[in-house]
């Protein structure tokens, strides 16, 4: 079999050839870190475990007032199907609550308990404390990071896929 020789790639190219792969590292690697402290799990017993969508629902109800399920479906990127389930399980935990709509009494509203707030905070810091660690509590380029990665989950959540039967989530 003859091997054809790869075409030339201009500097420009190859540029953006390496800065994809950078792109697409940085990704991979944000998975990775993701699921480590799915695997971890928490050191403190009375730290609730939270799958990845009841992390999403959570983080968005804790940034506000109470929402609609159609408002936090929107926020997070769920399916309703897959937003009812979760509430579900969010419930059942004890971390959040519906009540009537005061609006709209055919509809409900989801806040955080005060259990959910205060398993978040203890989550986040069994995050924190785990992170840190990995990492040799070395924090010279955390803020840089943080702005980085703010940026990107900004970025991807302003043009996500309006239509999720398309794009269905992981």
């Amino acid at each position: 079999m003859t091997k054809h020789p790869s075409p030339r790639r201009s500097p420009r190219q190859a540029r953006r050839s390496a800065a994809e792969e950078s792109w697409a590292d940085l990704a991979d690697l944000a998975l990775i870190i993701s699921r480590e402290l799915q695997y971890r799990g928490y050191t403190d017993r009375q730290a609730v475990g939270l799958t990845q969508s009841e992390g999403m629902v959570m983080r968005y109800l804790l940034q506000g007032d109470a929402a609609a399920p159609s408002q936090i479906a929107a926020a997070t990127g769920l399916q309703r199907t897959n937003l009812s389930a979760t509430l579900r399980g969010l419930e059942q935990k004890g971390l959040i609550q519906r009540q009537a709509n005061p609006a709209d009494a055919r509809g409900v509203t989801v806040s955080p308990t005060d259990r959910g707030r205060s398993n978040y905070a203890l989550v986040r810091h069994e995050w924190a404390t785990a992170i840190s660690e990995a990492a040799s509590h070395d924090d010279t380029h955390l803020d840089a990071a943080l702005a980085l990665l703010t940026t990107i989950t900004e970025g991807l959540t302003n043009t996500r896929p309006r239509n999720q039967s398309r794009h269905p989530p992981a």
